[in-house]
């Protein structure tokens, strides 16, 4: 990987500041080194040999949550999250990668098995508070710099994965003809579970068959992280049982995997073979809202008045161009009063494991948003993306409120509208 390759993307940058509105880390920091227009500077620094690779470099390339807002509010519309992941990867050549994700990527992600039994570890220590102990020991830094602030955003660690109590495999389903692939993120399979049961009752409905699959990791943790090679190796792993299946369509209640695996095609753009080969499955992908929207499924109504807000994932919004779908679901459930919640497509500071090594940063952008959240007075704040739910539940722990989180699958099944 080299970023001279991209010097003229990189130079379209006119240092307008546009971005500066736009950019969730400058509104935190103020810092110069954490816009858009910065990180540019300092990447045509680099091609320009006015700047060397460094681990110096590390924190302004490293910080940018890849919301994309910075593109979307620039008038040449600078692709600034995918030049910096290419800053990233040549980063991870030029200073080296940590052998934290290289455990991560090379030895877990591409093995669910293996990522099971590393969960249910994580359940352990966290249902039984060996991980405070191992916190006030110091030994939580090897998994990140700021791990040891981080473990208290996750509550609670399910004992199982999803996949470990509804097993890869063929499952009969109640619709007239549609073979439906279910593509369980990692969120949702260690974490997230009550989405990923609810998103399950919904393909049951409307599929005559639905096949969960036995998928490892999207590959979009080693991509944003800008391990390129360990992305090409996941992705090509999933293709290949994607295609060993026939299927009409491939469903998942993740919009972050969603969003990268439609982009599999570019993943492989210097690979001709497989960049064809995943050109030919990116049209069976679809996220669960664009699934619900386009099947009309009709919502369980609430059994009471609930009033229900919506947080726009950035991989959904601006990833996908999701936005208009999930509002007008959520505003056909009976009994749900849908309030709009100012700046719901601003990034709620998750971004995959961003906390690990950000945390006071990824803590400013997310106070920011459940100000926001508060301002509705909402029952339950509704997202698509287990990472953002992971987030913003810890934000309602953090501010004290009432607001419970969840999945869109959740509402419109009506497995948390009428939870008692």
């Amino acid at each position: 990987m080299n970023i001279i390759e991209d010097y003229d993307a990189i130079s379209q940058c006119n240092k307008c500041g546009f971005c500066q509105v736009a950019c969730p880390v400058f509104r935190s920091t103020g810092h110069e080194s954490g816009v858009a227009r910065g990180r540019l500077a300092l990447m045509r620094a680099i091609i320009e040999d006015r700047v060397q690779w460094s681990k110096e470099l590390e924190d302004p390339l490293f910080n940018c949550l890849g919301c994309g807002a910075c593109t979307s509010n620039c008038f040449g519309a600078v692709p600034t999250p995918d030049l910096v992941i290419k800053g990233r990867a040549e980063y991870l050549e030029k200073v080296g990668r940590k052998p934290i994700h290289k455990l991560l990527f090379e030895q877990l992600l591409p093995y669910p098995k293996r990522l099971h039994m590393a969960a249910r570890a994580a359940a352990l220590g966290k249902n039984s508070g060996m991980s405070k102990v191992a916190k006030a020991l110091g030994l939580l830094r090897i998994l990140g710099r700021d791990f040891a602030k981080a473990e208290n955003i996750v509550e609670k660690l399910p004992p199982k994965p999803f996949r470990g109590i509804v097993k890869p495999g063929v499952y009969k389903g109640q619709g007239e003809s549609l073979r439906i692939g279910f593509f369980v993120g990692c969120g949702v399979d260690v974490i997230q579970q009550e989405a990923g049961f609810a998103s399950l009752k919904i393909l049951k409905e409307i599929g005559k068959t639905v096949i969960v699959l036995d998928n490892c990791c999207c590959g979009l943790p080693a991509w944003t992280y800008g391990d390129i090679n360990a992305a090409q190796k996941l992705a090509l792993k999933n293709l290949e049982i994607f295609s060993s299946q026939s299927l009409d369509v491939i469903v998942t209640d993740c919009s972050s995997c969603a969003a990268f695996l439609k982009k599999y095609a570019k993943v492989f753009e210097d690979d001709k073979n497989n960049h064809d080969f995943a050109k030919s499955q990116v049209p069976l992908f679809q996220d669960m809202v664009e699934f619900l929207f386009k099947n009309k499924y009709a919502a369980v109504p609430s059994k009471s008045p609930v009033v229900v807000t919506y947080h726009d994932p950035c991989h959904a919004v601006r990833g996908q161009g999701i936005s208009k779908e999930n509002r007008e679901i959520l505003k056909a459930v009976s009994g749900v009063e849908f309030r709009e919640m100012p700046e719901a497509d601003w990034c709620c500071g998750g971004a995959g494991s961003y906390a690990l090594t950000h945390y006071d940063l990824s803590m400013k952008v997310l106070d920011r948003k459940m100000k926001n959240v508060e301002s509705t007075g909402a029952d339950l704040l509704v997202t698509s993306c287990p990472a953002c739910m992971i987030q913003l539940s810890h934000g309602v722990r953090r501010h004290g409120m009432k607001t419970k989180v969840c999945h869109i699958s959740e509402i419109v099944t009506g497995s948390n509208v009428n939870k008692k």
